[in-house]
């Protein structure tokens, strides 16, 4: 790895850079005089260093979609951002939770996995959940980021709740980093507002703990959040992302 592009992250907080720092997953890149960085994987982008809209035009083979979720590391990323952009930029805030490693309330979560509601059952994901997760779009983010099951077997985490054999919540980790996961929870339109995502949460939290592993969550928005403080989680800070269309 290019001295350089450490340099750029080094005091960057976010698991799925230093997925893409210690070679896990994702892609690292700089640009062509290497004063500018930046770590892709799946959705997301993060850019560091000097801002150069050079770093905008790069697409990975594992980010080739349209629709990005672009970081700026500081507000002259963010300017050039909306500069290069314009409205195909859509500024949103998100909420970034401590990494604190002694804060879990073992009994409670235990007891929300108990409550789940009657009818329901939890199941680690295993080969037949991945497929279930691969050929539903709602679920498809709990394991989209590994190439195939034995992919997801060595490096992945997580969990779902059935009802008569259909998936309806599911809690699994979106990346992987040394001695963690970056935690993705989905549940289907129907099947909301039951405490599905609390009890796959509570779950996926515990087999983390069982395994030395530390359970990272980055909130999309405000009921994420609240999600998070209720398994046990502390608010750091909110920042500036932008979901971007790029064609």
């Amino acid at each position: 790895m290019e001295e350089n592009i450490y340099e750029a992250f080094k005091r960057c907080n976010e698991t799925i850079v230093w997925s893409c720092l210690q070679g896990i997953m994702g892609e690292l890149h700089t640009n062509s005089v290497k004063d500018s960085a930046v770590a892709v994987l799946g959705d997301f982008a993060f850019y560091a260093g000097n801002p150069s809209e050079e770093m905008f035009h790069f697409k990975s083979e594992s980010c080739s979609q349209d629709f990005i979720i672009m970081i700026p590391q500081n507000d002259e990323w963010a300017e050039l951002i909306e500069k290069c952009y314009g409205n195909k930029a859509r500024k949103v805030t998100r909420y970034a939770t401590k990494k604190e490693h002694e804060v879990f309330d073992i009994e409670k979560l235990k007891e929300a996995i108990v409550k789940i509601p009657d009818g329901y059952e939890l199941k680690m994901i295993k080969e037949p959940q991945y497929h279930m997760c691969q050929n539903n779009a709602w679920a498809n983010d709990l394991v989209s980021q590994y190439k195939d099951y034995n992919t997801y077997k060595e490096l992945g985490l997580g969990v779902v709740a059935l009802k008569s054999g259909e998936l309806a919540a599911g809690a699994s980790s979106y990346s992987t980093y040394d001695k963690g996961i970056e935690i993705e929870i989905d549940t289907k339109l129907e099947y909301r507002r039951r405490g599905l995502a609390y009890a796959c949460g509570a779950k996926l939290i515990l087999e983390c703990l069982k395994r030395g592993l530390y359970p990272s969550w980055d909130a999309q928005n405000e009921w994420s959040l609240a999600l998070a403080e209720k398994l046990g989680y502390h608010f750091d800070h909110e920042y500036a992302a932008y979901e971007v269309i790029r064609n």
